[in-house]
């Protein structure tokens, strides 16, 4: 029988039970309908990932609809047209416009798209915890078919099983219901938009007079900071629960309605007067996305001391365009060095994450040139010579302009090779100023707040950054001055185009490789001299070396560290010596990971926890070749953990893969060390993006580790899954992947968001 004669009957009997029990009240959108998509679909339909381009985070994005144009697309020879929600197109004329359609009307005789598709789902439950079937492909790797409402019969009669919500324990009986009684009285949507409160208000009016201020010198500051502000989600000090704020460039000013300058790229010439504003993030906030910022009454007097206590003033202000945008230490040379510097480091975890968890990072070959598990350090202004060294400043500064602003496919070879050349010729210059300074010391780490100390871990295809040292001591560290922390952003943030083709994506990424190096050539002058190429020669093992010889400056091996540390293992002793210096700065101690006594637990938790972890503790940070539970592990596990009181606490599980070296965009597998990969195992949730969970009552965790460390082969890892496991069909699997968000909103309300279920894996 055809899906649409199945809806229509469905839907009249949904209408004749109504008709006997009486008329049912009016459903609401942003009572009735909102709750079920967040609960049941935003966690695949958010952000520039979501399956076909259909974001159901807002009633904007469900009336916007779906697009069988991906927004990720490593192929595609010619820039696409941006499809950012709330800023390319309002309404959905105009977004249909754009190439989408409807997945809310119905089509005469037909019920609409997404009530066919629910229908679908609804139709063909899934077997209670079980592995899904085969043929339902998942993960990124997924072709998603984004049929339109003409196409879904065909659609249904290939993929019967792949209806909606795809792969997951559906709705319930009341959810499909209210939805399809939604659908098919026409859908409206009764949404409005989120309002500041008046304190809100207030701030963000002191905050917009602050950076539209007249004068050619707050003109510049301007500039720069909301360049270095646009991806994030600000809070105010005393603001709302769940209000976040973004700035724009709006062609009216504060007071009245903004008119959004919807630029390619934030840097791009708005041409136009602009204005600064601060507009209200809509829709259901999503943690891939939520990249917090906070903004108070001291922020304002830092900025205002950084940036206005001194006397240097603006001739000229700079314009717009490509070599503007190429080189942001050029276009911005007026401002002090040491200012912007600063402004970066007091908050550089923001910075970081918006490089390592923005849009940029999303994909294998977009992340496969950093490794799975590393530290950042940043070096202190008063010992960066970019910061107190004008004529070194003015030599590096041509040399510090980065590739991706010419997109022609045809000369990307060469754009690559002249901006490479261009990077090592800098590389030279500062290992032969550096030279001449004096030996790098405990002092030249900057350790101003717990922004100093971060970890960095990829999961595969995403990646994630939290302060704090965690886990084991990594194979490689980073150490950031000025020109690599700003170049890292300008490259990976304001100037990368998630809409752009081959050439300006494929420039970004072979930059970042030569970034990675930069920032490991800086951290290994704090080793001592000769023993630095003996690390290269670890890091970039068998075609790294090909690598190294090819594309990177050779390093300086001879100028000491003025830091002792012992010359067997140099890197080990400078980690327990940075802890002891800078515990106090060090957000996150690790006892399970780098437990150096009988306790490998954390103090002051509930007893039961403390067992548990002393328990986990026997599975971090071993090889693989001695635990080969890792070989089936996928990157990012979650662990839940749940005490006979009640309290519960989540794990990250990661596995962090070995390479031979990352040098490469391509070929990863090539590369893979199985025998060397380790576990990282850490309270707390350190991804967007949970492969899988485990649930594990606190008094089983012994267990639990018992048949990881038993495990030898998929048939043993499977007896794991299936006793402690929640796979996508358990029944209850909203409530615990749900309960991940609910964790964060107790102990880090500020950067709770709904988390990502694409790389939820079928084990």
């Amino acid at each position: 029988m055809p899906y649409r004669f199945v809806v229509a009957s469905a839907l009249l009997l949904l209408s004749s039970l109504c008709m006997a029990q009486g008329p049912a009240p009016a459903i609401s959108y942003t009572r009735d309908i909102q709750p079920i998509f967040t609960e049941k679909c935003v966690a695949c339909h958010a952000c520039y990932d979501s399956a076909c381009q259909l974001n159901l985070g807002s009633g904007e994005g469900a009336g916007r609809g779906a697009s069988k144009i991906p927004v990720y697309d490593g192929e595609r020879s010619k820039a696409q047209a941006p499809t950012r929600l709330f800023y390319d197109a309002s309404g959905k004329a105009a977004w249909q416009r754009q190439g989408f359609y409807s997945v809310l009307d119905a089509q005469g005789s037909q019920a609409a798209l997404m009530a066919r598709m629910l229908e679908l789902g609804h139709r063909t439950p899934l077997q209670p915890n079980a592995k899904l079937p085969s043929e339902i492909v998942l993960g990124l790797s997924r072709e998603n078919m984004c049929p339109q409402p003409a196409e879904f019969d065909a659609y249904a009669g290939a993929h019967p099983k792949e209806g909606m919500p795809l792969a997951v324990t559906g709705l319930t009986d009341q959810q499909y219901q209210t939805l399809q009684r939604w659908l098919a009285s026409g859908a409206p949507i009764d949404e409005q938009g989120l309002a500041p409160s008046a304190r809100e208000s207030l701030q963000v009016a002191q905050w917009e007079n602050l950076l539209n201020a007249p004068g050619a010198r707050e003109s510049l500051v301007a500039r720069w900071l909301y360049e270095h502000w646009f991806l994030a989600h600000i809070y105010f000090e005393g603001g709302e629960p769940g209000h976040f704020f973004q700035w724009v460039r709006s062609r009216t000013p504060s007071g009245q309605p903004i008119d959004l300058i919807n630029t390619r790229r934030p840097n791009d010439d708005p041409g136009t007067q602009v204005y600064y504003r601060l507009w209200p993030v809509q829709g259901v906030i999503v943690h891939k996305t939520h990249i917090t910022y906070p903004l108070s009454a001291a922020k304002m007097a830092r900025v205002k001391t950084l940036f206005y206590s001194g006397d240097w003033q603006v001739t000229a202000l700079p314009g717009y365009g490509p070599a503007r945008r190429a080189n942001p230490f050029e276009t911005f040379e007026a401002i002090p060095a040491k200012a912007r510097y600063q402004f970066m480091l007091d908050n550089a975890e923001y910075f970081v994450r918006t490089f390592i968890r923005g849009p940029v990072c999303r994909g294998q070959i977009a992340t496969d040139v950093i490794r799975d598990n590393f530290w950042a350090l940043f070096q202190a202004p008063e010992h960066d010579l970019y910061i107190t060294d004008p004529v070194y400043r003015g030599q590096a500064t041509p040399l510090l302009a980065m590739p991706g602003q010419n997109d022609d496919v045809g000369s990307v070879l060469s754009l690559w090779l002249a901006y490479r050349d261009k990077r090592n010729e800098y590389e030279a210059l500062r290992r032969d100023f550096y030279a001449h300074a004096p030996a790098p010391s405990w002092s030249s780490l900057w350790a101003g707040n717990d922004n100093a100390l971060l970890s960095i871990f990829r999961h595969f295809d995403s990646a994630s950054v939290t302060k704090g040292l965690i886990g084991e001591v990594p194979q490689t560290m980073w150490l950031f001055d000025y020109p690599l922390l700003e170049r890292t952003y300008y490259q990976l943030a304001v100037n990368f185009d998630v809409f752009g083709n081959v050439s300006h994506q494929a420039q970004t990424r072979l930059y970042f490789d030569l970034i990675r190096n930069g920032a490991e050539q800086n951290f290994l002058r704090l080793m001592p001299a000769g023993s630095r190429e003996d690390f290269l020669d670890d890091w970039y093992q068998n075609s790294g070396k090909f690598k190294m010889w090819l594309d990177y400056e050779s390093i300086d091996d001879d100028k000491r560290s003025a830091l002792k540390l012992d010359p067997q293992d140099p890197k080990k002793d400078f980690v327990n010596q940075l802890l002891t210096r800078y515990g106090e700065l060090n957000a996150k101690p690790d006892p399970i990971n780098r437990c150096n006594g009988a306790y490998c637990s954390r103090p002051n938790i509930d007893p039961a926890l403390q067992d548990a972890e002393q328990a986990l503790s026997r599975l971090a940070s071993r090889p693989a070749a001695g635990l080969k539970v890792i070989e089936q592990l996928p990157e990012a596990t979650l662990l839940r953990v749940q005490t006979a009181s009640g309290q519960r606490e989540f794990y990250s599980m990661l596995r962090n893969r070995a390479h031979s070296n990352v040098a490469f965009m391509l070929g990863e597998s090539l590369r893979y060390q199985p025998g060397l990969d380790t576990l990282t195992i850490f309270p707390g949730i350190l991804s967007s993006y949970p492969n899988f969970i485990f649930n594990v009552p606190a008094d089983q965790v012994p267990a639990f580790v018992e048949a990881m460390q038993a495990v030898r082969d998929g048939a043993s890892f499977d007896r794991v899954v299936e006793r402690w496991g929640i796979r996508r069909s358990h029944p209850q699997f909203w409530q615990y992947f749900h309960d991940q968000t609910r964790y964060l909103q107790e102990v880090d309300p500020l950067e709770a968001g709904v988390m990502d279920m694409n790389r939820y894996e079928n084990l």
